[in-house]
């Protein structure tokens, strides 16, 4: 999966919220002043070369689609960042929040009650 740009990701909310949009509807949720209808289309037709967006013609313009849903790319960029800032290891995030976070014993057993529940769950 290629990377997109913030404003690329942000356009990408939209869909994953509406799931097929035009351009113009895109343009609906900026606040004024809104982009420019050019800015936006060339936005999307580069996550469209990306692999992020289908599009269907609907008369003389594209319908557009997500091709990527949030689950998955939000996974995708968990294990880039995992793999880059922590050298790969699953361990070595756990340890980071617990500390940035000053979990109790007792937050931590719970969070191991639920990841147990989620596992027995999923087989």
């Amino acid at each position: 999966m290629k990377k997109i740009t913030v404003k690329e990701e942000e356009i990408m909310n939209f869909f994953w919220k509406e799931n097929e949009l035009f351009v113009k509807q895109i343009l609906e949720f900026y606040p004024e002043p809104k982009p420019h209808y050019n800015t936006v289309s060339t936005m999307v037709r580069a996550l469209e070369e990306k692999g992020f967006l289908g599009y269907r013609p609907f008369g003389n313009t594209y319908q557009y689609y997500p091709l990527v849903s949030k689950e998955e790319y939000n996974r995708k960029n968990l294990r880039n960042m995992v793999k880059k800032y922590f050298g790969n290891s699953y361990k070595r995030v756990i340890s980071a929040l617990i500390e940035e976070e000053n979990l109790s014993l007792e937050e931590l057993k719970e969070l191991i009650r639920e990841i147990e529940k989620k596992r027995k769950n999923s087989k």
